[in-house]
């Protein structure tokens, strides 16, 4: 990165008395600190060029993991070096370490009182497993697998560490309804693939070593789309090494669940079984290595109260023969984050750093399911949430939303009012007064059916009721394609978009007050 020459001309206004006789007996001299200084640091040619060496084809898409990611980290890492802003970790180590799992399919032999069954047609093990052998002479049956307000499945019952059987749908009234609800209207334990995610998510709080769901339609639904998947390669998925489920699950057959218990399909009587099975668990997932990219302003004034600013590194990798270069997501995001960082490293070299510590953070996994902001808030936060003040996320600013062709300067934000008023009028002050982009609120709406707030790196620091806003241009045609390139960027656009952060971030970490937290995340 060109580093700007600026720290020469730099503006203060500085309201001084006359004479020396009179400043004797005056209040001690104001200096205003004008940050359009650094921000004009900020330039369309510095992003552009470092776009296009970020999103090109020798970073290969930086898949989550691969040789394009390590070559990306190792970029962002010399970025910072050249500015001369350092890294929180120890040792000048850039990286926080981010342990996943290339899930697989496990091979999974299943015996019930000596009789084997057959993977696939019998049977699926859902998700990923260790290597283990599980037996045991009795099981849990659990009827439906329900916990409600006013229906129990599990009522008397212990299955802590045990195996657990249940079967699909739920218990109706003699009119037709459910039980659960009084309606005839499916509930989320009604069918399909919600009825199975709400009664593991309650097989799992109660314990269960082993999950034996009894679903007939919906294993072969399954199976089938697993054995396509074995087919094409595609029959994994990356997660977070650390968050792996300890309990088994395993879809079975009809015949399956009638060898455990004859009547099955009429007894809805929860109750220990005699039965002895045998589960035999092989793992095929593998290790897989990546990284967040972490560096560090630090606060003259208050320097414990961290302002995040995250954009993810990662995108698509190749996908058929093709380099899905990631230009707008999250290239855009990325290089706003370097100059943003310069134009601060300005201000500190010239004695004007923030009051409040800066980080930025550029995390890994993003598309995998926001696997490197997940870790860094919930597994490894390498600066306590409660002292962190807000975080700024920025993911897809250098295009146009086609719904948004006629009034091009503009930005989604999303977020800003749902934890602190503070934050949303910081926001829309620093907007009106240093870069009059047109904040479009659309999908901050509650009950956007895209749920974008749910769908980037902020809402991980969200849950954990530290503000956020989200910047965000909206999807085009080349979203997740392999046509996001560099040359389609509004560079313009992603200039002033930056500023907008830059300035945001200006106010909040330079403020008298930390921002207030006024409503609370459900």
């Amino acid at each position: 990165m060109k580093k700007s020459l600026i720290i020469a001309s730099i503006a203060l206004s500085i309201f001084a008395c006359g004479s020396s006789q009179q400043q004797a007996t005056k209040p001690e001299t104001v200096v205003s600190v004008d940050p359009t200084v650094y921000g004009n640091s900020i330039t369309s040619d510095e992003l552009k060029e470092l776009l296009y060496t970020f999103a090109s084809d020798e970073f290969e898409g930086r898949d989550t993991g691969s040789k394009g990611q390590k070559m990306a980290v190792e970029f962002l890492k010399e970025q910072y070096i050249a500015l001369g802003v350092p890294s929180p970790l120890s040792n000048g180590n850039y990286f926080q370490n981010v342990p996943l799992l290339n899930q697989k399919s496990p091979e999974t032999d299943i015996t019930v009182n000596g009789v084997a069954f057959e993977n696939y047609t019998d049977f699926v093990t859902a998700g990923a497993a260790s290597t283990q052998t599980i037996t045991a002479s009795d099981i849990v049956y659990a009827g439906y697998g329900i916990e409600a307000e006013n229906y129990s499945s599990y009522s008397g019952l212990d299955v802590k560490d045990k195996i657990v059987l249940i079967k699909a749908g739920e218990p109706k009234n003699a009119d037709g309804t459910y039980v659960t609800s009084g309606s005839k209207e499916d509930t989320k334990w009604s069918v399909g693939r919600q009825a199975l995610s709400s009664k593991r998510e309650v097989a799992k709080t109660k314990g269960a070593k082993v999950l034996l769901v009894m679903d007939e339609a919906y294993l072969k639904m399954v199976s089938n789309f697993m054995q396509a998947a074995a087919k094409s390669g595609r029959d994994s998925r990356i997660a977070l090494k650390d968050k792996q489920e300890a309990m088994v699950q395993v879809l079975i057959s009809d015949k399956v669940g009638k060898a455990i218990l004859a009547d099955i399909e009429t007894n809805e009587t929860s109750k220990d079984l005699a039965a002895k099975i045998e589960i035999k668990v092989t793992s095929n997932s593998e290790d897989v290595n990546s990284e967040n990219v972490l560096a560090f302003i630090k606060g003259s004034e208050k320097p414990d109260e961290i302002l995040v600013l995250s954009a993810h590194l990662d995108h698509e990798g190749i996908k058929d023969g093709e380099i899905y270069n990631g230009a707008d997501d999250d290239g855009s995001g990325t290089v706003a984050l370097l100059e943003i960082a310069e134009a601060f490293k300005l201000a500190q070299d010239a004695g004007h750093g923030p009051k409040r510590s800066i980080l930025f953070l550029h995390v890994t996994g993003e598309e995998k399911g926001l696997l490197g902001s997940s870790y860094y808030t919930d597994i490894d936060p390498i600066f306590p949430l409660e002292n962190t003040i807000a975080n700024l996320n920025i993911d897809m600013i250098g295009r146009i939303d086609p719904k948004r062709e006629g009034d091009r300067n503009y930005v989604y934000l999303i977020g800003s009012d749902k934890l602190s008023t503070d934050l949303h009028n910081v926001s829309e002050e620093a907007n009106k007064k240093y870069t009059n982009v047109t904040l479009d609120y659309t999908f901050n709406d509650e009950n956007d059916p895209n749920r974008f707030y749910f769908r980037s790196d902020h809402y991980n620091f969200a849950k954990n009721n530290v503000p956020v806003i989200f910047y965000f241009n909206g999807t085009h045609d080349d979203y997740h394609r392999a046509s996001d390139t560099p040359d389609k960027i509004e560079y313009d656009l992603l200039e002033n978009r930056t500023k907008l952060v830059f300035y945001t971030a200006w106010k909040l970490a330079n403020r008298e007050d930390r921002i207030i937290v006024d409503k609370i995340s459900e």
